[in-house]
């Protein structure tokens, strides 16, 4: 039976600012204070036992559980280039993907876009105080105003890491993921953000390495 260990980790500035005595202590993060590095892996792989690895040449856009395309800008150029330094210095040896590596790697941008409705159907008649027919020279009047509603959307975007086991996909014909990354905050995909991120998640993860 496969158990799966769950990792969580954010910045040690951030546990810092999280436990000062600041009165809103998220006002004051930045980008890479704000990123939480989550790494999820199967308990009983050998990461040992493998020896080669290979990374699609592009990056998967998905977008509400759906791919949506692949995608090379020159973001997800460096997070492939950086998964490949990770992944070296750890002693694993890249290769082509026709050449039977050990361990396939997966790289994708997670994009969820959530909806909603604001309403504030008494919001003239609540405030009686505030809006004083008084002042305006109606002395005994009410007032009146359509309640105010509106739709909003939130879009969240995450990166996810996935290494499959293509060593022994042959077995049970079945591939298995053996290690997961992912990373949710602020600033993730700006322009040069790609090598710290990816250093960050990979140093959450001791076990991953070939010796």
């Amino acid at each position: 039976m496969k158990n799966f260990i769950l990792t969580i980790g954010i910045a040690a500035s951030s546990m810092l600012v999280l436990a000062g005595c600041t009165k809103d202590p998220l006002d004051n993060m930045s980008e890479e204070e704000s990123r939480i590095y989550i790494t999820n892996h199967d308990s009983t792989a050998a990461f040992s036992s493998y020896s080669t690895f290979s990374v699609a040449d592009s990056v998967a856009v998905i977008d509400n559980n759906k791919l949506s395309e692949k995608s090379l800008s020159d973001v997800d150029a460096a997070f492939i280039a950086a998964v490949k330094k990770q992944l070296q210095d750890r002693g694993y040896t890249l290769v082509a993907k026709d050449a039977d590596p050990d361990l396939g790697i997966n790289i994708n941008r997670i994009y969820n876009t959530y909806s909603g409705i604001v309403s504030y159907p008494d919001y003239w008649g609540g405030y009686p105080g505030i809006w004083d027919p008084w002042y305006w020279g109606y002395p005994g009047y009410g007032y009146y105003w359509p309640g105010f509603y509106g739709v909003y959307s939130i879009k969240e975007g995450a990166l996810s890491i996935d290494a499959l086991d293509l060593k022994n996909a042959d077995k049970d014909n079945k591939i298995h993921g053996v290690w997961n990354g992912l990373i949710r905050g602020s600033g993730i995909f700006r322009p040069g953000a790609g090598d710290s991120q990816i250093k960050a998640l990979f140093d959450q993860s001791p076990y991953f390495k070939r010796s």
